[in-house]
């Protein structure tokens, strides 16, 4: 093994904290900084620190392996991009205030990518002209720039962040459907290799566009997405993309609809009180607006309407809620007592499946102080759309088996789609096929969180002392302390030294006027697998050996410790 550099905390720009940053709100935010991996630079921008750039490059050895076991072929395209692909494709306007627009000293406009469909596509388009030349699966890791109107959590939402990148070009949906899989795979090993605890899901497309889509979701408490799996059969997807089919039941047997006075029930929690029923028996209407025009939703009072599903329904038109000033002239619209019946044709009015014709509600009646039971879907009131549109709970049947659906929180690590021609139709890429005829190409796009990855490690994997890292992406597999001593720090520099030649990655804490209390609890807080620690019988020539997961502890003689740590 090639002789390794000793890296020296006396030297080491980083300083750990004892103390949790004053803004951390999530786990891996408190820890990455405490231990000296990251540090802030603005909201949102981080500046990775010299053990924290380790981490970040062995994640990224990683997934480079495993891309280039697959055939993939690295390149790097710029961040800095101009305009006029992503208004080919729509998107310059569809990712809206998300995106960092910027205009160069001549006035022309350009963008920092978030993402890098539409050049790959173009790159594709200038290198290959003939069937020969694919199919081919390119990949890049680079950094990428989204404008989030809130960052938080520390590198887990960022506005600057890094990903892998990679995309395939077939001639064919078959030849798609085989780069997908084979994605599919790598990243599996991939995340295997980080050692992350992770659940491939069904998800949606969003402003990616395409076909099929699956996220890789590392369960966290930190996570920002909510995925739903199935405790009897192999189901699983972000609530986001889970939607059910509309089921008509026989609603001939209920009475006229009727209004009844509900005086001072403008909310469904008031109205159920002050009838005495459930809030599921009533028909909760929210009202947005898109593109300018009034959409009203209609959920069971007891759901909540999930704005996400909602606005990917209607993307790329913006959803907003209706706000006072909309009310004003529209007398068919009376604030919290909108019912689907009498709406007429200026509002659409679109429902979840739940909503289904025969089913009977309370609802409003478009009058204040009112509300009309016995409503029915279909005889009453007609549904323009039927959207699945509400928030997924603990307990909804799982639309494969029908068993209740488990809940829970994670970080998305990892995205793969089959976006199909949505790409190579705006830009127009096509190559001649085998009978000498344009063939317009398919693609897939696939993504991986290279920064998030490292947080959601630091989420799944500490401990009430601080970082526990693997050996495939800790910044040095043993991390050697010296008690304080000289004859303690000679022992522990020669000890690195020996461990070094061996090709061992060491981290050696030789800093002097530094108790050996905060040596060691520097040690745990930082995370190397392996703790060396020189202390009381280094004179003896015995070291102890520590296990940073298990906590497990064992006094060696040196060179049987070198032997262990070098095997």
């Amino acid at each position: 093994m090639a002789n390794a550099p000793v890296q020296r905390m006396s030297q080491l720009m980083a300083k750990t904290l004892r103390d949790d940053p004053a803004d951390a709100e999530v786990l891996s935010h408190k820890l990455l900084v405490r231990a000296g991996y990251v540090r802030r630079t603005a909201a949102g921008i981080w500046s990775w620190l010299p053990l924290g750039k380790k981490v970040l490059a062995n994640v990224e050895r990683i997934v480079r392996e495993e891309m280039d076991a697959i055939g993939g072929q690295e390149v790097l395209l710029p961040a800095l991009l101009p305009r006029e692909p992503y208004e080919a494709t729509g998107r310059w306007d569809e990712y809206g205030a998300e995106l960092f627009r910027l205009k160069d000293r001549k006035g022309g406009d350009y963008l920092l990518g978030p993402t890098h469909e539409e050049i790959f596509t173009l790159l594709v388009k200038d290198q290959a002209s003939s069937y020969k030349d694919l199919p081919v699966i390119l990949y890049q890791i680079q950094t990428k720039f989204r404008d989030e109107a809130r960052p938080r959590a520390g590198i887990l939402r960022g506005r600057e962040f890094l990903m892998k990148d990679s995309y395939s070009f077939d001639l064919a949906d078959e030849g798609l459907a085989e780069s997908y899989e084979l994605h599919r795979q790598a990243y599996q090993r991939i995340f295997d290799r980080l050692g992350l605890d992770y659940r491939i899901c069904a998800a949606t497309a969003g402003a990616m566009g395409g076909s099929k889509s699956e996220e890789f979701l590392a369960p966290a408490a930190a996570g920002e997405d909510t995925f739903a799996d199935c405790p009897n059969c192999d189901f699983a997807a972000n609530t986001e993309a889970i939607g059910y089919e509309v089921q008509p039941v026989d609603g001939s047997g209920v009475p006229a609809a009727e209004e009844i006075p509900t005086p001072d029930t403008p909310t469904i929690e008031t109205l159920a009180a002050s009838l005495g029923v459930p809030a599921s028996a009533t028909l909760k209407n929210l009202l947005v607006k898109v593109g300018g025009e009034i959409v009203a939703v209609g959920v069971p009072g007891d759901r909540e309407v999930d704005m996400g599903k909602l606005e990917a329904h209607f993307a790329p038109a913006v959803v907003e809620l209706v706000t006072a000033e909309d009310f004003v002239g529209r007398p068919d619209l009376v604030r919290g007592y909108v019912g689907p019946q009498g709406l007429g044709e200026k509002v659409t009015y679109i429902a979840d499946p739940r909503v289904a014709p025969g089913t009977a509600w309370i609802t409003g009646a478009n009058k204040e102080h009112t509300h009309a039971k016995n409503v029915v879907a279909g005889r009453d009131f007609e549904v323009d759309e039927y959207v699945d549109v509400v928030v997924v709970q603990e307990g909804d049947p799982c639309p494969k088996c029908g068993t209740g659906l488990r809940l829970d929180r994670a970080i998305e690590i990892g995205h793969i789609f089959q976006l199909g021609r949505k790409y190579t139709d705006a830009l127009k890429l096509d190559v001649l096929g085998q009978n000498g005829k344009p063939v317009r190409v398919t693609m897939g796009s696939y993504g991986i969180g290279v920064s998030r990855a490292v947080a959601a490690l630091a989420e799944q994997h500490a401990d009430d002392k601080g970082l526990v890292w693997s050996k495939e992406v800790a910044p040095a597999d043993v991390h050697v302390v010296a008690a304080g001593k000289a004859l303690q720090t000679e022992v522990a520099l020669e000890v690195s030294q020996k461990l070094a030649a061996a090709g061992v990655r060491v981290l050696v804490d030789d800093r002097t006027g530094v108790s050996p209390g905060v040596k060691f609890t520097d040690a745990e807080l930082i995370g190397i697998p392996q703790i060396l620690i020189a202390g009381r019988r280094a004179a003896e020539g015995v070291v102890e050996l520590k296990d940073r997961k298990t906590g497990e502890r064992e006094e060696l003689p040196i060179e049987e410790a070198l032997t262990r740590l070098m095997a």
